[in-house]
């Protein structure tokens, strides 16, 4: 499946790369100049933040709770920069009340509303999950341990690479 998705990922890059070259219309060097841009404000802008904001919930937020925190934190700013523009209303036409008509700052609210509520609940259910003991696993006695031969038994906690702090 994935080798299909890449193949029609390169196959559309072709096609829009082919188009673009023969368009009379299109600017090429125009085109390269704002794809360097973008490319440079993903690497150095949005990159930097999500690894700011991993770095922070990876040591403010329980463990069990990270990856929900981080896949909220990253939603939430996503839909909040694509949403951004039109909270603050740029190509609204005061003569032509038709264009941007929506009160997108109250629905960009509810939909981060609806994603806290989400979080919520997925963390919720995740503390209720606990309380009714751990899922079978790798290292559930029940099943026997792949660590049987350590002095714990296999109940350590192992970080991952030092990007999770014991607890």
């Amino acid at each position: 499946m994935r080798i299909v998705l890449v193949i029609a990922g390169v196959a559309l890059i072709v096609y829009a790369a082919a188009g673009a070259v023969t368009d009379p219309d299109v600017a090429v060097g125009g085109v390269l100049l704002f794809l360097a841009g973008v490319l440079a404000v993903h690497d150095i802008v949005w990159m930097a933040t999500v690894l700011a904001v991993g770095a922070a919930i990876t040591r403010l937020v329980a463990a069990r709770h990270q990856t929900v925190a981080r896949a909220t934190a990253i939603s939430a700013a996503t839909i909040t920069f694509v949403a951004f523009p039109l909270v603050l209303g740029f190509g609204r036409s005061p003569g032509n009340p038709s264009v941007l008509p929506l009160p997108y700052g109250r629905n960009l609210a509810l939909v981060l509303l609806g994603i806290a509520a989400v979080t919520v609940l997925i963390g919720w259910r995740g503390g209720r999950e606990k309380l009714k003991g751990p899922a079978p696993g790798i290292n559930d006695p029940r099943r026997g341990s792949a660590q049987e031969g350590t002095p714990d038994g296999g109940r350590r906690r192992h970080s991952w690479a030092g990007c999770q702090r014991r607890r």
